[in-house]
């Protein structure tokens, strides 16, 4: 499994457990396995077994959300002999704490340098290096992530263009798969979740950062939006590397009737 994952993300760095593979395999995995939450809008089960993500992710060269980059993630840390705790969080970006349940899962990584969030699913924001528990900036191409300490909550912030964000908070409880298998199905199946409700996607490209949240598109400073699903289909082939032919049943709920 880890010859055919670092293929998939195309690292051929050291496989020994430090800081420097730990932010090469990073970087590598955000900008080359993207995200997308297809299989919840065609209504397929997002199953977060490591057989059933590599075939995904690695073999079928798919992306996926949260729990899926997390959980495959993390045992490709383990099996190169990191310290990996997996931790739940509350995505703040939108409402207030109290209003947002905990459906988004991190990593933290210990090492001699510290301890390190590792968020390889967080959609667009993302960060593409690993970000030091202790509050230093990480920054890399433009990115700059950090983590702020509110009481006993760690919370993400992202610079982006329009402002900071407060991105997710977290306690840093660690959790089990059992938890993230619960919140994984109120993810992909509950009908106020914003996963059953919107189609998002974000991939890497040599022209930089793709978005696409509904049938609205945005790369290198220009938007468009998207006409059709078949054109959607094309952009899937060209920009994130797999075709979907079952995209043309595909229905976002959040947006009526498209072709």
């Amino acid at each position: 499994m880890i010859a055919s994952y670092l293929a998939r993300i195309g690292y051929s760095g050291a496989k020994s457990p430090t800081l420097a593979t730990l932010a090469g395999i990073v970087r590598c995995h955000v900008e080359t396995v993207p995200f997308e939450n297809l299989d919840v809008l065609l209504h397929r089960p997002i199953r977060l077994g490591l057989d059933a993500l590599v075939a995904k992710l690695v073999d079928a060269r798919r992306g996926g959300y949260c729990y899926e980059h997390a959980t495959l993630v993390a045992a490709v840390l383990r099996e190169l002999g990191f310290e990996v705790a997996t931790h739940s969080a509350r995505v703040i970006m939108l409402r207030p704490k109290a209003e947002c349940p905990r459906t988004h899962m991190l990593l933290t990584v210990a090492l001699p340098e510290g301890t390190f969030v590792v968020d390889p699913g967080f959609g667009n924001l993302a960060p593409r290096a690993p970000v030091p528990l202790d509050g230093t900036h990480a920054l890399l191409a433009g990115d700059e992530h950090w983590i702020e300490r509110d009481g006993g909550d760690a919370i993400l912030v992202a610079r982006t263009a329009e402002g900071d964000i407060r991105a997710w908070t977290t306690t840093l409880e660690r959790e089990f798969p059992v938890d993230f298998e619960l919140a994984n199905h109120y993810t992909a199946t509950h009908p106020e979740s914003s996963f059953v409700q919107r189609l998002m996607l974000r991939s890497y490209t040599p022209e930089g950062k793709l978005r696409v949240m509904n049938r609205d598109a945005t790369l290198a400073g220009r938007s468009w939006q998207l006409a059709n699903r078949g054109e959607l289909r094309d952009l899937l082939a060209k920009s994130f590397g797999f075709d979907l032919p079952e995209v043309a049943d595909l229905a976002i709920p959040s947006v009526g009737p498209w072709q």
